[in-house]
């Protein structure tokens, strides 16, 4: 097995037993993670591998949030201490937890019914509001950069004279790239069809972001678990920090209501941001502001096909159709989208 944790070395810091099996789970972007299974039962181990958000200290600092949260009865999964009392194991210069296995699945938004929509989007307004409760006042650690399925939120709108020469470089990336293929097709396509709606758009960026707080920071269908139609654990708190919280409820959004041609479901978007906005306290002008920047950051941005041609990383590709048909249905569907997450 590639990159195999160092099992024996692990499991003598906890109550686990000895492993029997350990497999990789593979769908995560960032980090990554393995079913054990043990003569204790079955956990999730996680090696946190991602340079930028795997410092012990912030790891840490997400497993506290997640005990509180749990404390409060928000579904998620602590990760369980080792014998000197650690949540974050450091073997050979690697962060690892260890956490229980949960059973369950994930599901898209295409998958739940209208009222499941609306406890979607009541369980994001818990999150927010228990964070709101459970962390301290104050500035969290900077944002970090690296995108994951959802890309990542920013304290300043994009600079479109940035985005128009992130699209010069990747277009001559793509006349590059041989053989030439249906993906360099598309996204040659998207890039020069982005370029002019960026020009036709480009006095609509918007100004600095709204209200702040503490976020789960990359909330989508793979860090969610349900058992049944019920929520069992929201997971992969990697990203925890100090953001505007109504982009978050937008950003998710856009990723669990997408349809494979680009549009969003707005009936379950509409019970989605209802119940969101209830649970959270936000109002619709909130919603209003960060649908506009989040519309904003999606016109500006490339971390699929930068992944694609300067990491050659293709991981993303899948989410690559959808992801930019979204941008220009969106456009096209501005005033829709809006009455949606603030009517």
């Amino acid at each position: 097995m590639s990159h195999a944790p160092p099992l024996g070395a692990l499991l003598r810091r906890y109550s686990a037993g000895s492993a029997l099996t350990c497999d990789p789970v593979d769908q995560g972007l960032l980090n990554r993670g393995y079913r054990l299974c043990t003569t204790r039962g079955r956990y999730f181990l996680k090696h946190h591998f991602d340079p930028e958000t795997a410092a012990p200290e912030a790891i840490a600092r997400q497993h506290r949030a997640t005990q509180r949260l749990a404390d409060l009865g928000v579904p998620v999964a602590p990760p369980l201490p080792a014998h000197d009392g650690r949540t974050v194991a450091v073997v050979g210069g690697h962060a690892y937890a260890l956490h229980p296995w949960i059973d369950g699945r994930h599901r898209h938004g295409a998958q739940l019914s209208t009222a499941q929509c609306g406890r979607l989007g009541a369980l994001l307004g818990v999150v927010h509001a228990s964070l709101e409760r459970v962390m301290p006042t104050g500035r969290a650690a900077p944002a970090h950069r690296a995108a994951p399925a959802s890309s990542p939120a920013s304290s300043l709108a994009a600079d479109p004279e940035v985005t128009f020469t992130v699209i010069d470089d990747l277009l001559a990336r793509v006349r590059r790239h041989r053989p030439a293929d249906s993906f360099d097709e598309l996204a040659r396509h998207r890039l020069l069809e982005r370029r002019t709606l960026l020009e036709q758009h480009v006095a609509r960026r918007p100004p600095h972001g709204g209200p702040v707080g503490w976020v789960h920071g990359d909330f989508h269908p793979f860090n969610l678990l349900y058992r049944g139609d019920a929520p069992a654990a929201i997971v992969d708190w990697d990203r925890l920090g100090v953001k505007p919280r109504a982009e978050e409820a937008v950003r998710a959004a856009a990723i669990f209501f997408v349809r494979p041609a680009g549009a969003l479901d707005l009936p379950k978007v509409r019970a989605y941001a209802r119940a969101y906005r209830r649970t959270a306290g936000a109002t619709p002008s909130e919603l209003a502001a960060a649908v506009h920047r989040v519309w904003w950051e999606r016109l500006n941005d490339f971390w699929m096909l930068r992944w694609h041609y300067e990491r050659g990383d293709t991981r993303a590709d899948p989410q690559f159709p959808a992801a930019s048909a979204l941008v220009v249905w969106w456009t096209r569907e501005y005033d829709a989208v809006c009455d949606a997450f603030a009517g």
